[in-house]
């Protein structure tokens, strides 16, 4: 079993840098299973020791992991000169000095784009949803400018799923992209499923069909699936479940 140091573990959960630590295990009541600590060097296993701080129990967390459910006019980024962010959106519990450097977005959205994000601190996660080699499924809400008709409906889905090209879009080159699902739910909205990331490619996928996105929203990210009861802007932590599903 692995173990930490204990002023690692209390600044990752926001009581603050190493020093304020070395100041809380000399003036306060800080036990690790019922034993007073004060080397801020103790080692401490998260999956098995208890830490309390003046009889209130620490709750320890390797990771955290949060969706949200992105309202338009946010960016996907931690500090931006012209919109409000994503992170501006979440509580001071957040913006401890640990998660201002370690809580990353699992795949970001457009300034534009509603639905599902993932902020988390497991980089491992990160890599498994992002990295091109795992192919992680992503699927949209989509409303479209111009109704399709029956003829042009099939033909899109069919294009999609053979594996549509894309037009070059500023300095992102056009490319032949993997096959993608369409669900239709009626001439202008739609359900559209990807397995890869380029830049705008819903919107680029359907102005290649002579159409033009007018509304997207993100549903879902592998088996994580946006939580409806969410409003826009709100967010909440993931549960345990949800977590070993990803």
């Amino acid at each position: 079993m692995s173990t930490e140091r204990i002023d690692k573990i209390l600044s990752h959960l926001g009581y603050g840098s190493r020093k304020n630590i070395r100041r809380l295990l000399r003036d306060f009541n800080v036990t690790v299973n019922s034993e007073r600590i004060f080397d801020s060097g103790f080692q401490v296993n998260p999956d098995r020791d208890e830490i309390f701080i003046d009889d209130e129990k620490v709750e320890i967390r390797k990771n955290v992991y949060l969706m949200m459910n992105k309202p338009q006019n946010t960016v996907s980024a931690n500090k931006d000169g012209l919109h409000q962010t994503v992170f501006d959106l979440l509580e001071e519990k957040y913006h401890t000095p640990y998660l201002e450097d370690n809580l990353h977005l699992a795949g970001r959205l457009d300034v534009d784009t509603e639905g599902l994000l993932l902020f988390t601190t497991d980089g491992a996660l990160i890599h498994r949803i992002t990295s091109p080699k795992t192919h992680a499924p992503k699927s949209y809400f989509v409303r479209l400018e111009k109704e399709e008709t029956v003829e042009s409906m099939q033909k899109i889905s069919e294009d999609f799923k053979a594996g549509i090209e894309i037009p070059p879009e500023g300095n992102e080159s056009g490319a032949l992209l993997k096959p993608a699902e369409l669900e239709w739910k009626n001439e202008k909205e739609c359900i559209l499923t990807i397995s890869e990331g380029k830049f705008h490619q819903v919107k680029r996928m359907f102005q290649a069909e002579g159409n033009k996105v007018s509304y997207l929203k993100r549903l879902t990210i592998g088996s994580l699936k946006l939580d409806e009861t969410l409003d826009p802007g709100t967010y909440r932590e993931l549960t345990q479940e949800e977590v070993d599903a990803l």
